[in-house]
């Protein structure tokens, strides 16, 4: 590692020789509805005052959670108990109060109390006098309580949160009705959960998601505080050097001016960087602080570690620690985590959006988040999952749809895991509510939003709103602060117009081939149906609805709506045939989740940067237990989809094209790929090979898809039959593999319940790798004929229960006779009690033997002859 110094004073004073800057959280709150209570804010706040009777409040977290940990109400996700809540939670206001004690450690020092997101309007009391107020649910509080408190003494603090002013009313869904029209009143606040108001994939969620629902802190500082930071880098043109520019506005709290040091440090590999600039910052004033390599030489950096989206490099990352010192003592410090990288919109002959980052265009492969749950119940380690679960897909990018989801764990785990971010505000279609009326406090929470998060190099888009502009007026003052916060990054007024961007699905199940007509060359929108595994169905509802559909799939989103969730099933049965029972009907929504979701994605690499650049599913996240729109379930376990969208969007890739009847190699490498060997074989319905043919190709271009052949297949061949694709390099080594099952004339595969069954044979040893957990698994197909999609489930030995979240380096897997696969399955330690159990089942899959010290055994729950059958889907139900 090199150390450089730019040197503008005397020697640093060592950091552990100065005063220290002191976080705290504020904890032990309680709550009550504020009908319930008649005293106000000036006797609440009060340090004795009493709180009986009122409920332990869950903080971060909303009105509702706390109720729900309070056993008020069942929880609400679950079945249909959310039905059970009352619409009157979203008409009342909340006292949430808490006692703090300033550390002693605080004398002689500001005492700071932050608020890190609050929904929807807050009045803040402390010790008897209102401090401040807050409204709209991403604008911060920062508020100086320094002469309201004293270190070592008791002081209480209470808070009166209001509702969004139009909670609007909800659509149910039913089978009946559908999901119903989305959104509605909710728009108008602008800055809030508006999609609590129910969606075609979120119930209504009873409060809107009222309540303190990010951290409470105090902290201390001196008389400067530092304020919003700025990174920026300049990378050169061969990517070889960076200028980073730091910026950031010095505040002065005191009648008095203030002579210190700007001091920074930058850490990350190859480079630790320290500067620091001598400044005095008036009295009562601010001070804006600008450095650059041309100021600070230390600021220009050789050979830098480049932060890269998913796929295309390591996501490396920096950290900036700007701290204010007067004398001794750190006044204040604000720590900036960034990476250094460049980002373009379009290439040379086109005005499409076309990302390119360091040089390489980057197909972008999404997902939409419509909210990171419903109850906004997010601790780190669930969001970070969740991140991380499009990692594993090989996606290289999150729609943050209509800013529902902004939290700083998103930002920090997209950084991490290289997940580019579009990233909106707070602005629905205008079909699905009013325009926003409140410009002063809907600015106030973008500006806040821009400022907290813009050093964060996932941050790829900032788009004003969803299938829609804003109010033209609005616009312009977006498209002028944008200019004037972050010049950087590109402003996109809408997700459907502009830059050929669209969306609008469609969001419904359909056969592969129809994925490939295309319209539009940045798809934010298309989805299907996308069925869970059978124990996440049996998890999200009572056994009495399990064999029904009914209102409680409904509530689930199997329904009437752009999904066509009434329609699913029948296609279902159609495609696949008769469905014996529920775990009839998830192992063959299995089948429909992998065509479907391959082909989003494949449909697209097949004109990659000729006349598409992008398609972001919809959705890839759940906020509450489904049916459909997701890669994995609510419980966190990956079903058929995201391992169908992983294939599809691996770095090099082989594929059918699903509507030509052509094999194509997809390159999403900067560099020519040479000496490749293309093998395809297609085999009988009984697992026979029909015909196997290999060939040789020359050269792969960087960034391309190349067509290869049109497919043959023996017109005598079964009526359904396989397809197998082997891509390998010049040593041989596998590079991809894919597999199809087709029909010679038609979307018909109700023969595939003639496929004669596939006895796996499994051996899983396993390792400690730091707190996790990791099997190491070979599975192989030894006899005749082929195994359809057979899926591996990690259980805990101790009581069979699944463990979640886990990560399968790959799942789903379809295997020729002979032939085997190596993958590992990832979990954390403390979830594997008494040891790991893997559990297997599939379409056609059985389990031969079971060997190493990893137990395995068939999954019998998922089999469908372990349940009786019943009328799930009625024989005589057709296809509208």
């Amino acid at each position: 590692m090199k150390l450089r110094f730019s040197v503008l004073l005397a020697a640093l004073l060592p950091l552990c020789a100065l005063a220290q800057i002191h976080v705290q959280n504020v904890e032990g709150w309680a709550m009550q509805d504020a009908s319930k209570v008649a005293a106000q804010g000036a006797e609440i706040s009060r340090p004795k005052y009493q709180t009986a009777g009122w409920y332990r409040a869950t903080v971060p977290g909303t009105v509702l959670t706390t109720l729900v940990d309070n056993h008020v109400y069942p929880e609400p996700l679950y079945g249909e108990n959310m039905r059970t809540i009352p619409e009157s939670l979203n008409k009342a206001t909340y006292w949430y109060r808490t006692t703090i004690t300033v550390p002693p450690s605080y004398k002689g020092r500001r005492v700071w109390l932050h608020f890190g997101g609050l929904n929807y309007a807050a009045q803040i009391w402390l010790d008897g006098k209102q401090i401040g107020a807050l409204k709209g649910a991403f604008l911060r509080g920062d508020f100086d309580i320094t002469d309201a408190v004293k270190p070592g003494k008791v002081s209480g603090l209470a808070v009166q949160v209001s509702p969004q002013p139009h909670p609007g009313t909800p659509h149910e869904h039913t089978v009946a009705n559908g999901t119903g029209h989305n959104g509605g009143e909710t728009a108008i606040d602008g800055p809030t959960f508006l999609s609590t108001i129910g969606w075609d994939w979120l119930m209504a969620v009873r409060d809107r998601a009222t309540g303190i629902w990010q951290p409470v802190t105090i902290s201390d500082s001196g008389p400067v505080t530092v304020e919003t930071p700025q990174v920026v880098s300049h990378l050169s043109s061969a990517l070889d050097s960076a200028d980073v520019d730091v910026s950031a506005k010095l505040v002065n709290h005191t009648g008095s001016s203030v002579t210190g040091v700007l001091v920074g440090t930058i850490e990350g590999e190859p480079y630790s960087i320290v500067f620091r600039k001598q400044v005095q910052v008036d009295a009562n004033g601010h001070q804006d602080i600008s450095l650059n390599s041309a100021t600070s030489p230390a600021l220009h950096m050789d050979h830098p570690k480049l932060w890269w989206p998913n796929g295309y490099g390591e996501p490396n990352l920096h950290h900036l620690l700007l701290r204010f010192e007067t004398g001794k003592s750190i006044s204040d410090e604000a720590d900036v985590q960034f990476g250094i990288r460049k980002v373009e919109y379009q290439v040379p002959g086109s005005d499409v959006l076309t990302l390119v980052v360091n040089n390489v265009k980057v197909m972008v492969r999404g997902g939409n988040w419509g909210l990171d749950e419903a109850m906004k119940r997010i601790p780190s380690d669930r969001l970070e999952a969740q991140v991380r679960m499009h990692a594993l897909a090989n996606l290289n990018l999150i729609r943050n749809w209509v800013g529902q989801s902004t939290s700083p764990d998103l930002y920090k785990y997209a950084d991490k895991y290289g997940i580019m971010l579009w990233d909106e505000f707070f602005q629905p279609n205008p079909g699905d509510g009013p325009n926003v009326t409140d410009y002063d406090t809907y600015l106030a929470n973008v500006t806040d939003k821009v400022l907290r998060y813009r050093n964060h190099p996932s941050i790829v888009v900032w788009c004003a709103r969803n299938e829609g502009h804003p109010p033209a007026a609005l616009d312009a003052q977006l498209a002028a602060m944008m200019k004037r916060l972050d010049p950087e990054r590109l402003y996109q007024s809408s997700s459907t117009d502009g830059r050929g961007v669209s969306s609008h699905g469609p969001y419904y199940w359909r056969a592969p081939h129809f994925f490939y007509q295309i319209n539009e060359a940045f798809k934010t929108e298309t989805g299907s149906v996308s069925v869970p595994t059978l124990e996440s169905i049996q998890g999200m509802m009572p056994q009495k609805d399990w064999e029904t559909i009914n209102d409680d799939w409904a509530q689930h989103d199997m329904a009437a709506g752009a999904q066509r969730g009434n329609e699913y099933p029948a296609t279902l049965a159609h495609r696949y045939g008769a469905i014996r029972n529920l775990a009839d009907f998830a192992r063959k929504a299995q089948m429909a989740n992998y065509e479907a979701f391959r082909a989003m994605y494949e449909s697209r690499n097949a004109t990659m940067f000729q006349n598409t650049t992008g398609v972001i599913t919809w959705m890839s996240h759940p906020a509450q237990p489904s049916f459909v729109w997701q890669l994995y379930h609510y419980d966190l376990e990956p079903n058929a989809s995201l391992f169908a969208v992983r294939k599809a969007a691996e770095p090099v890739h082989v594929q059918m094209n699903e509507a030509l009847r052509t094999v194509q190699v997809v390159n999403n490498e900067p560099v020519n790929l040479a000496g490749l060997r293309l093998t395809q074989t297609v085999y009988r319905l009984d697992g026979s090979v029909s015909h196997r043919s290999t060939r040789p190709l020359d050269i792969v271009p960087a960034s391309s898809t190349v067509t290869v052949n049109t497919l043959w297949v023996d017109p005598h061949i079964s009526e359904v039959y396989f397809l197998k694709l082997d891509l390998e390099n010049a040593d041989r080594k596998l590079l991809s593999t894919n597999f199809y099952w087709k029909n010679v004339a038609q979307d018909d595969f109700t023969l595939l319940d003639q496929v004669p069954p596939a006895n796996l044979t499994v051996i899983a040893t396993a390792r400690q790798v730091n707190q996790n957990t990791v099997l190491d698994v070979t599975i192989t197909n030894p006899g005749a004929s082929v195994a359809l999609l057979a899926h591996l489930q990690l259980h805990r030995k101790s009581d069979n229960a699944r463990v979640l979240p886990v990560f399968y380096s790959d799942n789903y897997l379809c295997l020729a006779p002979g032939e085997s696969r190596q993958l590992t399955i990832e979990a954390n330690t403390r979830n594997l009690a008494g040891g790991p159990l893997l559990l297997l089942d599939g379409y056609n899959v059985g389990l031969k033997a079971s060997q190493g010290p990893v137990d395995g055994r068939l999954n019998a729950n998922a089999q469908p002859s372990s349940w009786p059958a019943s009328q799930i889907v009625p024989v005589n139900q057709k296809r509208r």
